[in-house]
């Protein structure tokens, strides 16, 4: 983006300004992502100061912005370390599903690929449900390279969780970790269909064939429901 400096400031009143109709709250994503990416080079002292805002489109826009600067070809690896650390300095400002799922995959999985992963394993067991949706959203990016393992040991960690958030991303994980290594996937459901929770299972035999998700099911009926937390 060419023009005047990129600014926290501009890029929140460009998100006013698409905005529909104008000075209303509601903000097409696709437009948000778009924006995104014309401020893809926003410096990261301004990206911090968007995840101050309390409009959740500007939020998005923040992730987005630092997905897709992660995710580029050429940026620095300081400059994706940097990415990273802001992310998880400011993990509190990450509080929502879809703030999740815009870049966890990218800032975090995508500089873990060929790193340790300790950190994932330390989010998993944080007593926020949107940090441990968070360890299991960045292992996508493991899993699209078919390295499963961290996938499958953060569902082992998670299979338990009482929030619905939780459940749903376990289960989109291990999903997608199956279509690499199905027989891995119908060993784990093997182990844990009987107690999983019924969202998590749902999810996780979506691509099954009829057969093979009725008898998951039919385990799944076993479990007693248990409370389920509401999302902040």
């Amino acid at each position: 983006m060419t023009g005047s400096p990129l600014t926290a400031a501009r890029f929140a009143e460009s998100i006013e300004a698409l905005s529909i109709p104008p000075g209303r709250d509601r903000v097409r994503m696709r437009d948000v992502f778009a924006l995104a990416e014309r401020f893809i080079d926003l410096p990261i002292a301004e990206i911090d100061r968007l995840l101050d805002s309390h409009v959740h489109e500007i939020r998005v826009g923040a992730l987005s912005i630092m997905g897709k600067r992660s995710a580029r070809k050429g940026t620095p690896d300081v400059t994706r370390r940097e990415l990273l650390e802001l992310y998880l300095r400011r993990v509190d400002r990450i509080d929502t599903w879809d703030l999740v799922d815009v870049s966890a995959h990218q800032v975090i999985g995508g500089y873990l690929l060929d790193r340790p992963r300790d950190v994932l394993y330390r989010l998993a067991r944080s007593p926020r449900w949107w940090e441990r949706r968070i360890a299991m959203q960045a292992t996508l990016t493991f899993v699209r390279a078919g390295d499963l393992d961290d996938t499958f040991a953060l569902a082992d960690i998670l299979i338990s969780d009482e929030h619905d958030k939780v459940h749903t991303v376990v289960g989109g994980m291990l999903r997608e970790a199956g279509k690499h290594d199905r027989d891995r996937l119908l060993g784990f459901l093997d182990r844990h269909a009987a107690t999983a929770p019924r969202v998590l299972l749902r999810y996780t035999i979506e691509h099954l064939e009829p057969e093979r998700r009725a008898h998951y099911l039919a385990l799944g009926k076993r479990r007693a429901p248990g409370p389920a937390e509401s999302t902040p």
